[in-house]
């Protein structure tokens, strides 16, 4: 139920609501275990009874591991640069976003769950291995003489592909495993683009044309590039109302951006 911000200015009264709050009451009294409860519920969360080294294996996979390895790609900015940074799309923004959390109250997390977190770096540290090994062969065969000449053909190393190829599937499903909207079983969406011009009251103006349609909003996200006066916004909706989304925004002057 975290965020990135701390201090006073950051607090929200709904921080828990509708989110998990494991209760470990292993060997607990039964009444010092309700009171945790029953704090639970009164701001708004939902308690889960979970043991104490289940419970710290899951949030290192669901919540330690994802800001290490944000930070770690976030750590190979510092040095990049403007040029190459004034290219960034919002994936990188994705990655990193939760690079901008505290350090001191993150150090005292990882270092109170260490030896879960640990197990996970070290498996995703043999993923890497399998991965650079497999891309190194692309490389050292791109810099061969035969593929450097002028209009020498560009031939790929298998071992690369089938590397990235391999890691990205994998990626693919365990993405698919997440929970979907409320917690429920993930499921899919359409992905309705539409273009929003950078000026107030425009958003504001697009989720009212969006709810004149009679179409629910499942999630939303707001893509920026660099330098231009407009964002994409990414509409997710059941695909069954994709297409009339489109329609009513089309007529409303919206311009929708072919997915």
């Amino acid at each position: 139920a975290g965020r990135e911000r701390s201090g006073a200015g950051a607090a929200d009264c709904d921080l828990f609501a509708g989110r998990p709050w494991v209760v470990v009451g292993q060997d607990a009294d039964p009444q010092a275990e309700l009171v945790i409860r029953n704090l639970a519920v009164d701001v708004g969360a939902t308690p889960v009874r979970m043991g104490a080294a289940e419970h710290d294996a899951a949030v290192a996979a669901v919540s330690h591991m994802p800001q290490l390895v944000s930070s770690l790609v976030a750590a190979r900015l510092e040095e990049l640069g403007e040029g190459a940074l004034a290219l960034s799309g919002q994936g990188l923004r994705d990655v990193t976003r939760i690079a901008a959390s505290d350090p001191r109250l993150w150090s005292a997390i990882i270092v109170g769950n260490a030896g879960p977190v640990v197990d996970l770096l070290r498996r995703i540290r043999d993923d890497l291995g399998v991965l650079i090994t497999g891309i190194e062969a692309a490389a050292c065969d791109s810099d061969s003489p035969e593929h450097t000449a002028p209009g020498a053909a560009r031939v790929v190393a298998p071992g690369a592909v089938g590397a990235v190829t391999d890691v990205m599937t994998r990626g693919n499903l365990g993405r698919e495993r997440i929970p979907g909207k409320h917690g429920g079983a993930p499921r899919r969406y359409t992905e309705v683009q539409v273009l929003v011009p950078d000026a107030a009251g425009e958003l504001g103006r697009l989720f009212s044309d969006v709810g004149a349609a009679g179409v629910n909003i499942e999630d939303f996200s707001l893509e920026h590039s660099a330098g231009q006066s407009a964002g994409i916004a990414l509409i997710s909706v059941l695909p069954a109302a994709a297409q009339r989304l489109e329609e009513a925004l089309d007529a409303q002057g919206w311009r929708v951006v072919a997915g």
